[in-house]
């Protein structure tokens, strides 16, 4: 089955995105399991927890701001990693933020939020209610709303994790992303479909967290 228009334009735009960001981000290993199997099958883990501020979420941060003005005001929600991935690529890019948080974020993702210098509302113990309420703002505000998951961009950084696997592994038979919002599934998704289309690729989810099964 060939790519349709809509995955091939995604991955055009993790193409681009990594040709923006790549100076920025830090380009994590593919560390091989220790797990030993009866066939000549090979587990590999690719370790983005070693990027910067321990997440995949800084792709997808610095990917939404460099496609911005940096004149441009930006808001978002976050339970705490997409808030502090976007608080230090603003940093970095000189973009206007405000973090809306629900107010039962661990406290010490909050305080680091808070030291990168950008505006931190807390708002609901829901983070539904929170992402809600920081689309409310963007729109009365006149700021960009930049979603975890749902935003092309956002999408397009986090995307930039396969085209590093393409070019560190020889081969990809399966690969399993976990699934939250579905923003990193839909990003590697779409480079693998356009770049490697005989690749498996699994979603995972945990049972009691399963947003999209």
């Amino acid at each position: 089955m060939t790519a349709s228009n809509a995955v091939l334009e995604q991955a055009a735009l993790s193409i681009a995105a990594h040709r923006r960001i790549k100076s920025w981000i830090t380009l994590t290993p593919c560390i091989p399991s220790r797990l030993s199997f009866d066939n000549d099958t090979e587990l590999v883990f690719k370790a983005d927890n070693f990027q910067k501020t321990g997440s995949f979420k800084f792709r997808g941060a610095m990917s939404k701001l460099t496609s911005l003005s940096t004149d441009v005001p930006a808001i978002t929600a976050s339970s705490g990693n997409h808030g502090l991935a976007l608080a230090t690529a603003a940093q970095i890019t000189g973009h206007d933020l405000t973090v809306v948080l629900p107010e039962t974020v661990a406290r010490e993702k909050l305080y680091r939020i808070k030291a990168l210098g950008v505006e931190t509302i807390l708002h609901s113990n829901d983070s539904g209610l929170a992402e809600l309420h920081a689309q409310k703002l963007a729109e009365e505000q006149g700021k960009i709303y930049c979603s975890p998951y749902n935003d092309p961009q956002v999408i397009a950084g986090q995307g930039t994790i396969a085209i590093e696997m393409l070019e560190q592994l020889p081969r990809l038979d399966i690969v399993y992303v976990s699934i939250g919002g579905g923003g990193l599934i839909s990003g590697i998704g779409a480079v693998l479909k356009a770049f490697s289309p005989s690749t498996r690729l699994v979603g995972v989810s945990a049972i009691n967290s399963a947003a999209l099964a």
